[in-house]
């Protein structure tokens, strides 16, 4: 009950892990302000959500772009909805080698994934810290931990969140804001699909795919007992074992080899 009068801010919230993590927060009677770009699928999150007992606030804003972002930001303060916890969970890749990519869409992909990252940051943090008190969640990727060609843009917007995210806790250490980055792997959700990556080796065997209720649950346990940092999946933590003792380059050939089209161009 102690939650009751709280609200968490998701972004992405009506799909995939972000949807998996608005639960979590309303099973456990968080408030929530939810985000993502379609209203109706807003509606739709929003009515399952509030069968938990809370409030739910919805904002259909397209956080590719840094107005909207900020607009979010002031109708909130107009509300005067106050957030204890902020989940940065939207983001976005896209596939293909860099030299035949759009630049347009992965400028994109830099505002979505870090841009809007650093203004919700800034802004919630402010508050936090004259309350001190508050918890954010950064969905970084076990993709921060390498070089990843085929990705190149989403892996380097990835290992700015982790970075960001560590160095923040840092300067929060004497606080009582806490600081959790979520590492994901491979996961099954409309990720692959947005990316236009359906054709990579590494999601061909959909079995290997994780569940997103499962992904969730690691960042929501690692956020509620102040981990700095959760890689989820027993895999995935091998992964990023290895990738620790391997160097750059030899991690950057063996991701270029696991992302690269099942039809072997290049």
């Amino acid at each position: 009950m102690e939650n009751q009068h709280q609200y968490a801010l998701i972004t992405g919230a009506t799909e995939g892990i972000g949807y998996e993590l608005a639960k979590l927060f309303a099973k456990d009677k968080y408030n929530l302000v939810i985000v993502a770009r379609n209203q109706d699928e807003l509606d739709v999150t929003a009515d399952e959500l509030k069968q938990y007992g809370v409030r739910v606030f919805t904002s259909a804003r397209d956080l590719f772009k840094s107005e909207d972002v900020f607009g979010l930001c002031q109708e909130l303060d107009e509300r005067g909805i106050e957030i204890n916890v902020l989940v940065n969970n939207a983001g976005q890749g896209i596939y293909g080698l860099f030299k035949d990519t759009d630049l347009k869409r992965e400028l994109d992909i830099v505002n979505l994934n870090i841009n809007a990252t650093i203004i919700l940051t800034k802004h919630f943090l402010k508050n936090m810290l004259l309350r001190n008190e508050g918890k954010i969640l950064y969905l970084a990727s076990i993709a921060s931990k390498t070089p990843g060609p085929w990705q190149s843009v989403y892996h380097g917007t990835k290992a700015f969140v982790l970075s960001f995210s560590e160095a923040l806790r840092s300067e929060l250490e004497d606080t009582n804001i806490t600081v959790t980055a979520l590492l994901p792997g491979p996961t099954n959700t409309d990720f692959f699909n947005k990316a236009n990556m359906t054709n990579s080796k590494i999601v061909q065997d959909k079995d290997s795919l994780a569940d997103p209720q499962d992904v969730a649950l690691d960042g929501y346990t690692a956020l509620m007992g102040n981990k700095d940092k959760i890689v989820s999946g027993l895999n995935n933590k091998l992964k990023v074992g290895m990738s620790n003792v391997l160097s750059d380059s030899l991690n950057a050939e063996m991701m270029k080899e696991q992302q690269k089209p099942v039809d072997g161009r290049d």
